[in-house]
């Protein structure tokens, strides 16, 4: 994995940065690998289509997500290894030596070691 470069790393996370957007990202990271179709998106978080597109585009130029045409619908799923790059980005440098301080970080990394 390559590591992560500033501007990639602020496109990233101005793209969540936005409540729809970050909860369609994080509906999608729930859903793993398969991904979940645009209309099923827009169902569970009540979400009107033109605004679900604008959001899944902005995340899709993030490089946050990917898609695939399965039919007539559209599959939308998290891209892991950019969330993975964006995570290390933001915490590569963390704590100056003080385990201490990333100690939680370390719980919830082995919490999220399902993947």
């Amino acid at each position: 994995m390559a590591a992560l470069k500033i501007g990639r790393a602020v496109e990233g996370l101005s793209a969540l940065a936005h409540e729809s957007r970050l909860s369609i990202f994080r509906l999608l990271v729930r859903a793993g690998t398969d991904g979940v179709a645009a209309g099923e998106i827009a169902r569970k978080l009540d979400v009107l289509p033109n605004t679900l597109s604008a959001s899944l585009a902005v995340l899709s130029n993030a490089g946050l997500v990917t898609s695939r045409r399965d039919g007539r619908s559209i599959i939308y799923a998290a891209d892991y290894d950019r969330m993975t790059s964006l995570l290390t980005f933001l915490v590569e440098d963390c704590c100056n030596g003080d385990a201490a301080i990333c100690a939680p970080l370390a719980i919830v990394a082995r919490r999220a070691a399902c993947c």
